[in-house]
């Protein structure tokens, strides 16, 4: 028996909108008659989509173009302000917000620190609501122009109440944290706009694989190194995580049976080898000194400083070079796990330690993750660092509300009365592919 297709003329027309937005998003811009081939669409129905995100101001004209013994040809862009879109990485050092145009032009940021205490919850929903009200006030934009707040957090999502994403996340003593019902009631946000949530390393892969080092790929891990570890593992262009929004847990992987404590509370996770948290550890553990009242980054930054010194005749602290030695050693293997199991074509190494010490690790992590994994995936694939910088995971969580508002033509979702109405659009086939052009 045949089924009988559900799809409406207005389910139709979303599709065709979505398909021009996101097509000129990636690579515009581009004419009317580029965008037939592109996007699948005959010449009438690019026409009138067209004016229809004109008329909504969503497209705007990008100069014009010389043709072979025809008209000039009118190019079409993504109007970057036509919307915009926040950001916030709640990280183990602060909690960062930036406020984006639709083309993710950076239009103000707000950092506020963790450093003195640690998860609270109460204290991370005020600086989330506080970075919020900072940079809406700091940037010319109107509060009704936002399409929505991405917020990338530690731990594991539960989306399966009525309340909104909740957060389990055991290495930062957070059980089943009503984290979207405790903002919705603490920012006042317009109609129709919400918050989306989702796990800071899959933020952070989203950006990469959207605008940075990951663009092209359809097999991917980008591995999240701070003050614990995390990856995001994306398979024929889709980010996994199941029906909880994780990462995989990469970094509670037993590497040592029996071995190190790790902040989970378990032993012998590769965090409790390569997170920056552990890696001061172990280096006061042999004796290497942290300068007085250092948070970790400034501990890694001497640490590193140890091992590496200028070039003016100060030797190489050497408890210090076998501590990062052996770091880059667990996190090659730890690689070589993603590279056994998932057969990535590229694994990206982001986070702020991860840009930190990675120039002084790579080459040693790419040698041991090479020596541990199989000789067929280890073959095909490359490791190098992300390419988007601290600003990555804000990055990511600013894609959320965009891909939101892609996946419905250009068009916010029913409004978002209560939190957990409106879900992130995974990313995955038909994203957009990289950071337009000419935005």
């Amino acid at each position: 028996m045949v089924e009988r297709s559900q799809r409406t003329v207005r389910d139709l027309r979303r599709a065709n909108r979505s398909a021009v937005l996101q097509r000129l998003y990636s690579d515009g811009p581009m004419s009317r008659q580029e965008l037939g081939p592109a996007t699948g669409l005959s010449s009438g129905s690019v026409s009138n989509v067209v004016a229809e995100l004109v008329d909504d101001g969503l497209l705007e004209e990008a100069g014009v173009v010389e043709s072979d013994g025809g008209r000039p040809r009118t190019l079409l862009r993504v109007a970057p302000a036509s919307g915009c879109l926040i950001g916030v990485d709640v990280g183990e050092t602060r909690v960062r917000a930036e406020l984006f145009d639709l083309t993710m032009t950076e239009l103000a940021r707000s950092e506020l620190p963790l450093t003195h205490h640690g998860y609270d919850v109460n204290l991370i929903v005020r600086h989330i609501a506080d970075g919020i009200a900072t940079v809406l006030r700091e940037s010319a934009v109107v509060p009704e122009s936002l399409l929505g707040v991405g917020v990338g957090v530690p731990g594991i999502l539960d989306r399966g109440g009525p309340g909104g994403a909740v957060v389990h996340g055991q290495t930062i003593g957070w059980d089943a944290v009503p984290l979207e019902a405790l903002l919705c009631e603490a920012v006042e946000l317009p109609d129709g706009v919400g918050f989306f949530l989702s796990n800071g390393a899959k933020a952070l892969g989203q950006a990469e694989m959207w605008f940075g080092g990951g663009r092209g790929a359809r097999d991917a891990a980008i591995v999240l190194f701070g003050s614990g570890v995390g990856a995001c593992i994306v398979t024929d262009g889709v980010i996994d995580g199941g029906a909880c929004d994780s990462a995989g847990e990469w970094g509670h992987l037993t590497v040592s049976v029996r071995g190190r404590r790790c902040r989970c509370g378990a032993r012998g996770c590769l965090e409790a080898y390569t997170g920056a948290e552990a890696l001061l550890q172990r280096w006061q553990e042999a004796g290497g000194r942290l300068p007085a009242g250092a948070g970790e980054e400034t501990g890694v930054t001497a640490l590193l400083a140890a091992a590496c010194p200028p070039d003016d005749g100060t030797a190489a602290d050497p408890v210090a070079r076998s501590v990062l030695d052996e770091t880059a050693e667990y996190l090659g293997a730890g690689i070589s796990d993603l590279i056994n199991l998932f057969s990535p074509e590229r694994v990206l190494i982001g986070g702020w330690a991860g840009l930190q010490l990675g120039p002084y690790l790579l080459p040693a992590v790419r040698a041991y993750a090479t020596a541990y994994s199989l000789a067929h995936p280890a073959g095909r694939v490359t490791i190098d660092l992300g390419s988007l910088g601290p600003d990555a995971v804000t990055v990511g969580a600013a894609t959320l509300p965009l891909a939101d508002f892609f996946a419905n033509g250009g068009r916010r979702a029913a409004p978002a009365r209560t939190p957990g109405e409106r879900v992130a659009a995974p990313a995955g086939r038909g994203a957009p592919e990289g950071r337009p052009r000419g935005g």
